[in-house]
């Protein structure tokens, strides 16, 4: 853990709107989250919201105004900036009390945290001027969490001007966001996930608040979201060419987490995790010559040694033994909890109808989607205010939604310019091209049952902050929600207080006993996926497809033996808990086995 965190887990992005001010009701206790800077119009929405229930002045940003994008970025990433450092003064001012936000913030500490240890003794000290001493060093020691901020790269749209005419490159959507963030006064990450986006590396390394200063310290620092190790090494080494220095490297689970899944190639996250535990020190001795190679050429002084460099891990967990487990065993410096955190009032913005939800849904409720425009697979959940909407315009006979934002468009079949694949326009288009060819009933129902399927997300992510703050005057404003199956085993709506007491393992809000491992759930969901893959591809399977499946099928099994030999090492569970892990591990693998790629021979076992 980073020397000024005071917490080892973080609350990862989520959505648009769910962790949009995270920051405002959790930083001042020193924990850190991820707010996306995609929506500008949501987050001019929301600067507009906190600046007039502040009693200040709002001058609006508004699209006809230069660089419109960044700056609505900055001026909110500066107002929360300047909040919870009010907020940070008034808990240090604060008496040492019962219920006091000082008291909330060190009792809410890992029992095995050094301040906590330090915050008992003051409790506990029998003269005055012991526990004054100890107080005064208490609130010397208190940091805010970090308000780190999320670029999904793949989104990175470059908006026509006036007249349509074609602007410059560097007022596209991911290099507007960087900018907003790189000018304002926050000292802290942007965490780029999705994957390469050249120009938009490229364009960071014109920043010198990206450069480290002569104690190795930076302004501005990068946060890589990863699936593996080829993504990270690969990631990591384009941008040292260019002399910016990847401070984190946040390892996701592919499937088991919330939003947009990003499936590995059936490589699972425990293997994933011991390949950065051994190779560690080489991905940072390799990154680190580069960098130096880079700095010498624009002139800068390169570090003598390497910079630190932290591992984190997020997706899926959901006790406190797994939270310990990946901490202890791989050595990572943190963990990320993101869907629990959607049932906390006190952390997220989400609807009151949709925390309710969330609260009831059972494991069947939560589903990977085709919802998402840009046709990555969405953990969703059933039943949603968006779903209902998308099917009434359906059974209206005008599916598609309309297109305002326009975030997600991508498609350029039947346009000159992309447009996005849950509009009206290309809906309407893409049915009459699919009713002209020569489809079976069953081909032609397939394929426009998926099309049908997509949702505006631009829209819906973000309604739960519309709703929330009254925004437009609507209640009525359908939502979207993106949660990991992992929440599926947390049942009631709580406090911020309990959910931390129960990655602490001061408590326990999961309630049923049957919930597996989450390296076994991760597992079911990869082998779920892999039939539905085939099954969608099973009468027009091609060579290329044919042998990735037998990969996926082969990088499965290596990690169930993995898994076999990890079992006896999760000392923190109980004899039954391993054996019962044990017992899934070979059905899954029967199951696994069982699973017939077409054109691969079956091996007939002995």
């Amino acid at each position: 853990m980073e020397e000024n965190k005071v917490h080892t887990f973080h609350i990862p992005v989520m959505g648009l709107a769910f962790s949009i001010d995270t920051p405002v009701k959790v930083a001042r206790f020193g924990i850190s989250s991820v707010i996306s800077i995609v929506d500008d119009v949501l987050i001019e929405q929301m600067r507009k919201q906190y600046v007039v229930s502040r009693g200040e002045t709002y001058e609006p940003i508004t699209s006809n105004d230069q660089d419109y994008r960044a700056r609505r970025i900055t001026e909110y990433l500066n107002l929360l900036h300047r909040i919870v450092h009010e907020q940070i003064e008034s808990l240090k001012a604060s008496a040492f009390e019962k219920g006091s936000e000082i008291a909330k913030y060190f009792e809410m500490l890992a029992d095995q945290s050094p301040l906590k240890s330090m915050y008992r003794r003051m409790i506990q000290a029998k003269d005055a001027a012991t526990q004054l001493t100890l107080e005064k060093e208490l609130r010397a020691k208190i940091v805010a969490g970090s308000i780190d901020v999320n670029i999904m790269t793949k989104i990175d749209r470059l908006h026509p001007g006036k007249n349509n005419e074609k602007p410059p490159a560097e007022f596209s959507d991911a290099l507007s966001s960087l900018r907003g963030f790189v000018k304002s006064d926050l000292n802290s990450s942007v965490v780029l996930s999705a994957g390469l986006n050249s120009r938009l590396f490229s364009y960071m390394a014109q920043f010198t608040e990206f450069l480290p200063d002569e104690n190795g310290d930076f302004r501005k620092k990068v946060t890589l979201k990863v699936s593996d190790y080829r993504s990270a090494i690969i990631q990591g080494k384009i941008l040292a060419k260019k002399g910016i220095w990847v401070s984190e490297y946040r390892i996701e689970s592919g499937l088991n987490c919330g939003g947009h899944a990003f499936a590995t190639e059936g490589d699972l996250l425990g293997p994933i995790l011991e390949v950065f535990k051994e190779k560690r020190s080489e991905l940072i001795s390799e990154i680190h010559e580069l960098f130096c190679a880079a700095l010498k050429e624009r002139g800068v002084r390169p570090p003598e040694s390497p910079l630190k460099v932290s591992v984190t891990v997020q997706g899926g967990i959901g006790t406190t033994q797994e939270d310990r487990f990946l901490i202890d065993y791989y050595q990572v410096d943190g963990t990320g909890w993101g869907s629990p955190f959607l049932l906390v009032p006190e952390a997220t913005n989400v609807d009151e109808e949709t925390r309710k939800k969330l609260a009831l849904a059972k494991r069947e409720d939560f589903y990977l989607s085709d919802v998402s425009p840009l046709g990555v697979p969405f953990n969703n959940l059933r039943d949603t205010t968006s779903e209902q909407l998308v099917k009434r315009r359906v059974l209206d006979g005008k599916p598609g939604s309309p297109c305002t934002k326009k975030f997600l468009i991508s498609n350029t079949e039947f346009t000159k310019e992309p447009i996005c694949t849950a509009s009206t326009q290309y809906q309407r288009l893409k049915i009459k091209q699919l009713q002209g060819m020569d489809l079976t009933p069953d081909e032609l129902e397939r394929t426009t049952g998926k099309l049908l399927e997509k949702s505006c997300l631009c829209e819906d992510l973000a309604a739960s902050a519309v709703i929330n703050s009254g925004m437009n005057g609507s209640s009525e404003h359908p939502v979207a929600v993106c949660p990991g199956p992992n929440l599926a085993y947390f049942s009631k709506i709580v406090s911020l207080e309990e959910m931390v007491g129960h990655i602490y393992g001061r408590m326990q809000l999961i309630t049923t006993t049957d919930r597996p491992n989450m390296f076994i759930n991760e597992l079911r969901l990869y082998i779920d996926y892999l039939k539905k893959e085939i099954q969608t591809r099973f009468d027009s399977l091609t060579a290329r497809e044919q042998n990735r499946f037998n990969t996926f099928k082969e990088n499965l099994q290596n990690g169930i033996t993995y898994y076999k030999s990890l079992v006896p090492k999760l000392a923190q569970e109980t004899e039954r808990y391993r054996e019962i892990m044990w017992n899934q591990l070979l059905e899954l693998e029967q199951e696994l086995m069982d699973i017939v790629v077409p054109g691969v021979p079956v091996l007939i076992q002995a």
